[in-house]
């Protein structure tokens, strides 16, 4: 694969992940924890084994608690660059993980990748929503996107997000004093 600089113009395409897939898949989760794992004093056989553990808890959590759901493989200009699983709900679209390689990333993909999501939301007269890590670079193109955070306080580091339908901000928080 080479890194020459992706076109603004790029064509993105989904196709159903198969299990042949799945040595692709791990590596776009792996990408995905480098910077934390980056602090760890795991060897990088440790870090492979760590990966491959988290990963098949992460596919089979996915597989126990989504329903109607779509995995899909992300390919820019028939490149494989990412994943991205939705869940399809009467009243609501679930963006159970969206992901990209780190060459793929901040070139205006993920706005043109979740564009579709969001118009079948609308569609629909359905919420959009996912769950967010505190420190996730990847907030602000949520908030651009019409999502915002729904609670105060949720417990470890991830927060559920939403979008009303045809693009106005869900319901936000408000912090009292008590």
């Amino acid at each position: 694969m080479t890194d020459a600089p992706l076109s603004g113009t790029s064509a993105i395409a989904l196709r159903p992940a198969t299990p042949a897939d799945r040595p692709l898949l791990l590596r776009i989760y792996a990408s995905t924890r480098e910077q934390e794992l980056a602090r760890t004093p795991f060897t990088p056989e440790q870090k492979a084994a760590f990966l491959e553990q988290q990963f098949t808890a992460q596919s089979a959590h996915y597989e126990r608690h989504y329903s109607d759901t779509s995995y899909d493989v992300v390919e820019v200009g028939g490149a494989p660059a990412g994943r991205l699983i939705v869940a399809r709900w009467p009243q609501e679209l679930r963006i159970v993980d969206v992901a990209l390689l780190p060459r793929f990333r901040g070139a205006g993909i993920g706005t043109r990748l979740l564009a579709p999501v969001l118009a079948e939301a609308d569609g629909r007269g359905a919420k959009v929503s996912l769950h967010v890590e505190r420190f996730n670079p990847a907030q602000r193109l949520y908030q651009r996107l019409g999502f915002a955070p729904v609670a105060a306080e949720e417990q470890g580091i991830r927060q559920l997000w939403e979008r009303a339908p045809s693009g106005r901000p869900a319901r936000r928080y408000v912090k009292t004093a008590s």
